[in-house]
């Protein structure tokens, strides 16, 4: 299967899928991105790449969806300064910085799933070294793991 997507955007606004010679939705296209797929849209007459006009549309579809997207001042920003200081910041950052963002929440969950894991096999690890140890044994004769209350009535 070809990484790139190829979708022709016509006049009346209609998206056709090359791949499967049907016309698509926004929707679709959307979907083709997070499941990892590139898409590239050209005009159908001019033959013309509108890929970010279409990639643009989606993200404003979505956050009407949600009314938001971006915070308000932000966007102020961006239509005060447009072309001239955004652009360029657009082009060379924000992308690198949600990369690096996304790298990083990746290794923070995969940490923290390793701790959980550490700490159930822990709790287990600690029960049994602590029962070899002649000082802990009698507290913990006659201590049963699936009634807590005993380890109270030993106290």
């Amino acid at each position: 299967m070809n990484d790139i997507l190829l979708l022709k955007k016509y006049s009346n606004r209609r998206l056709y899928d090359t791949e499967k010679s049907a016309y698509v939705t926004l929707d679709h296209v959307m979907q083709a991105i997070r499941q990892g797929r590139r898409v590239a849209v050209v005009d159908a007459k001019s033959g013309e790449d509108v890929t970010a006009f279409i990639l643009t549309q989606i993200i404003l579809e979505e956050s009407r969806k949600k009314n938001s997207l971006l915070p308000v001042p932000l966007l102020h920003l961006i239509i005060q300064y447009g072309e001239n200081i955004l652009s360029e910041f657009f082009e060379k950052y924000l992308e690198q910085t949600i990369k690096n963002y996304l790298s990083y929440k990746g290794m923070a969950d995969d940490q923290f799933r390793k701790w959980l894991h550490l700490g159930m096999d822990l709790s287990t690890l600690t029960k049994q070294s602590m029962a070899t140890l002649p000082a802990f044994r009698p507290f913990l004769d006659g201590v049963h793991d699936s009634d807590p209350s005993t380890v109270e009535n030993k106290k």
